[in-house]
């Protein structure tokens, strides 16, 4: 077990595998961690000596916004959204899809999801007389 940005990663793993269940990391930056440190992408981790874990460590923590940071920074633009009252950010302020999507048969997550049927609007029946 290794730890990387406070993610604790199989050993098990592949390294091109292991290294993207870092938030913030995807494969391009696998691809370019891996290429700039000259490592082969089939190489468990394991394997890898504690001087490649420690330069992995530190590039991962100096070359890339990750985990803690990253969920911040994505907070703070969806907040300055919503500030300066832009479109997109009045539709994280009500929960609605943000991108164009459209909202008349799907997002029933994001409206909720509540189905109404032809019946669900009548009285009902009365009772035994």
């Amino acid at each position: 077990m290794i730890r990387i940005a406070g993610v604790t990663l199989d050993g098990q793993k592949q390294i091109r595998f292991a290294l993207s269940l870092i938030k913030g990391v995807g494969k391009s930056n696998v691809k370019d961690i891996l290429v700039e440190l000259k490592l082969k992408p089939e190489i468990k981790l394991d394997d890898l000596s504690e001087k490649e874990v420690a330069e992995i460590r530190s590039y991962v923590e100096n070359n890339l916004i990750i985990e803690a940071d990253l969920r911040r920074q994505n907070l703070s633009n969806i907040k300055r959204l919503t500030d300066i009252g832009t479109w997109r950010g009045k539709r994280h302020k009500l929960h609605l899809p943000v991108r164009g999507q459209r909202t008349k048969t799907n997002s029933r997550t994001a409206r909720g999801n509540k189905r109404n049927t032809a019946g669900s609007g009548k009285n009902k029946a009365a009772g035994k007389t």
